[in-house]
């Protein structure tokens, strides 16, 4: 069956966003236009030339710094805004949109997977020494947990660090580490407890990423081209005792803290990402021509759109919910591992769905569209795949 639109208007281009959500405060609002307005200015126009280059310039940072965006979860005494999960999924949700996920994925493993590390658990001495120029986007930070034998199942992790004299000595290697080539200042966790089983005895460090006896091999990536992830090797990477990021061998606990706000900002990506994708084939479809008319007249076509967009828009409402959850201080490891478990699929679908109405086009490099389906791959596997997050929520059924 083929029935034209009831009200056929003009097909100009148009921006497709979901409803505001109301828990949302005044603050809230302004700071999701803030970042729309710098996204759509200073990240878009360039976001190709960094994906050529595989490398997003410093400059850019320290851009975002001096607007406050790298310090929304930050205390105002180092600079920061002191903001909470809220405002982090709708910072990674603006940030979603600008279809680049490789400068997504870097800022946000900056401000809100590495840097919050030194916010939770850091001393007032290590808090001043780094937090204001990490805000500032002078120092870039990176988070080092997954190795090649340990993804998903942190608790396997095999990097040691051992305690000698007034410094600790970190031995091991690090896979898949996000800002690890350009960046500054690694979250790196090592086993400090060798005799330890699973999730005991592990500890977290503040480590100088030149500190003699570290190697960082850059990886070559199937999306996220922009972004720079690297394999790292410890050895022998002496750094001073009061690096110690938190309580000795209690770094397990502080990794699923930061986990969870890792998982609501991939929440937050996913529904950007989801709301651009629609936007842009809508869009094409309205103005391509084809079988005596736009795309947009076939009904399959508006159909197919509309169940898109109707799981992208349940998606984003559970990690809204979710978000809010963390904000009030209510325990929900359920809700943040359905989120992991739920956006990323329905992004890949999203993603998917959008390619094929894009047809030929959808195919080719140098297409958003084809980009954001390279990019949509990995959050699948990210910050905890779907299978270890759907066992999470069955464990709490």
């Amino acid at each position: 069956m083929n029935v034209r639109p009831a009200d056929p208007r003009s097909h100009a281009d148009s921006e497709f966003h979901f409803s505001e959500q109301p828990q949302l405060s005044e603050e809230l609002r302004m700071l999701r236009e803030q970042v729309r307005r710098f996204v759509e200015k200073e990240v878009v126009p360039h976001g190709e030339a960094w994906e050529r280059e595989g490398k997003i310039p410093r400059e850019i940072y320290r851009r975002m710094g001096a607007l406050g965006f790298l310090g929304i979860r930050h205390a105002a005494e180092y600079g920061g805004t002191d903001m909470g999960p809220l405002a982090s999924m709708v910072w990674a949700e603006e940030l979603g949109r600008s279809t680049f996920g490789g400068f997504t994925s870097s800022v946000l493993v900056h401000t809100d997977m590495s840097a919050v590390h030194i916010t939770l658990r850091g001393t007032p001495e290590q808090k001043q020494k780094y937090l204001p120029a990490i805000i500032r986007g002078e120092t870039i930070c990176s988070i080092a947990v997954t190795e090649p034998d340990a993804g998903s199942d942190v608790a396997g992790l095999k990097t040691r660090a051992r305690r000698d004299g007034d410094s600790w000595v970190i031995n091991g290697s690090k896979m898949f580490i996000t800002n690890a080539v350009y960046g500054d200042i690694l979250i790196v966790a090592a086993r400090t407890d060798p005799a330890a089983k699973g999730s005991r005895g592990i500890s977290l460090f503040i480590v100088e990423r030149t500190t003699p006896g570290i190697s960082v091999t850059k990886l070559d990536k199937h999306g996220w081209l922009c972004s720079d992830t690297a394999e790292i090797g410890f050895r022998d990477v002496r750094i001073p005792a009061g690096n110690l990021l938190g309580e000795e061998n209690r770094g397990f606990y502080g990794i699923m803290e930061t986990f969870e706000n890792e998982r609501i900002c991939i929440g937050g990506i996913c529904a950007g990402e989801s709301a651009k994708a629609i936007e842009l084939t809508t869009n094409y479809v309205k103005n391509r021509q084809a079988f005596g008319g736009p795309l947009w007249n076939q009904q399959a076509v508006r159909l197919k759109l509309a169940s898109l967009a109707t799981k992208a828009a349940a998606a984003r409402a559970l990690a809204y919910h979710a978000a809010e959850l963390v904000e009030a201080g209510k325990p929900c490891p359920r809700e943040v591992s359905m989120v992991k478990a739920l956006s990323p699929e329905v992004l890949h679908e999203v993603v998917h769905g959008c390619l094929q109405l894009h047809g030929g086009t959808g195919f080719m490099r140098g297409t958003p569209i084809e980009r954001m389906v390279r990019d949509a791959r990995v959050l699948t596997i990210g910050g905890g795949a779907t299978e270890v997050m759907l066992e999470e929520v069955a464990k709490r059924m």
